[in-house]
């Protein structure tokens, strides 16, 4: 059953034009010169976008849509703390597409801005469609669980970086048989003339792994947040938000990923929560709230694990360097 709020064709066409506003002023005004993007800018983007949602979820969304109570503020916020959590993740697998392709630092936002509003496409018609499948066929929810629980143990066992291999990716390699690549970048163009023909650029191959990547994500993340809620509106807007928190969220995260290395333990740990309560919902109801606070404390825990681990190697370094250095000097 869906979640009883009621919104209008008016609700959904207003949220979207307003997040198209937002991404026409972001790329047209605030970002129309490629440039390297500082992690001042960034955090305080990343900033913006998180006060945006709170905002929304707790006085904007209550306007907008009829029925929504305090239940369904903390599902949105659920949602939005388990989505932009998921994202953080994601975060690290684009620096491994962008290291690979060797993409220039200040050509890196054109690519996430593209690839997001792709993914805003992709992931609401997955939202639209998993929406109606699970009201039609309510059992459905469970093989989300059954996915999330298998999906969880996966992502513990294994690196990111052994997930992505843009030389197998076949839309990567359908590019590059109907279409000539350039060898090199050029500026900021998606497509170049080479030899007088029309060709693509190595960066539309990135734009294409970008998208497809985030893709495989989404199989993820949207069951996930099924599991807090089934009435699309909330799930889809939990996760636009989430989703365009993401590109100034890399820049912030993507030259600090060894102060990470337990959020991914942590997430593994969140989707089995989630794979876990929606097994059982028929027998035993784990409030909204409860369920944002023990996500919220699993994602925060694995993430203070982390910086702490972080801190001791860098002592530990910085000892075995000092010691070097003295056995240098001895010597």
């Amino acid at each position: 059953m869906l979640a009883n709020i009621v919104t209008s064709g008016w609700d959904w066409t207003l949220f979207v034009v307003a997040i198209l506003l937002f991404l026409a002023a972001d790329l047209g005004v605030f970002h129309r010169k490629a440039h390297v993007v500082s992690f001042r800018e960034a955090l305080a983007w990343s900033a913006l976008w998180f006060a945006l949602a709170l905002v929304f979820g707790v006085w904007i969304a209550p306007i907008m849509a009829t029925g929504w109570t305090h239940v369904e503020r903390d599902e949105f916020i659920t949602g939005y703390i388990i989505e932009l959590a998921l994202s953080m993740d994601n975060v690290f697998v684009m620096a491994v597409i962008f290291s690979y392709f060797a993409v220039p630092l200040q050509l890196q936002h054109r690519v996430l801005f593209w690839g997001i509003l792709g993914a805003l496409i992709m992931r609401g018609v997955m939202i639209g469609l998993g929406a109606a499948v699970i009201n039609e066929f309510n059992f459905f929810l469970y093989i989300l669980g059954v996915v999330l629980l298998y999906t969880g143990i996966k992502m513990v066992l294994s690196k990111a970086e052994e997930d992505i291999h843009p030389e197998k990716n076949i839309f990567i390699r359908g590019a590059r048989r109907f279409f000539p690549v350039s060898p090199g970048f050029d500026g900021s163009r998606f497509t170049t003339t080479m030899n007088g023909r029309f060709a693509l650029t190595p960066l539309a191959l990135v734009l294409v792994t970008v998208e497809t990547t985030d893709l495989i994500f989404a199989v993820d993340s949207i069951p996930a947040i099924f599991g807090v809620t089934t009435n699309p509106f909330i799930v889809f807007t939990s996760n636009v938000f989430a989703i365009l928190g993401l590109r100034s969220l890399y820049f912030v995260l993507a030259g600090a990923i060894a102060f990470f290395r337990y959020l991914k333990a942590g997430l593994s740990i969140v989707l089995c929560f989630i794979g876990v309560k929606m097994l059982i919902a028929k027998w035993v109801h784990i409030e909204t709230k409860l369920s944002l606070i023990i996500v919220a404390s699993i994602i925060l825990t694995s993430i203070l694990m982390s910086v702490a681990a972080a801190k001791v190697n860098e002592k530990r370094e910085d000892v075995t360097a000092k010691d070097d250095d003295e056995d240098g000097a001895n010597n």
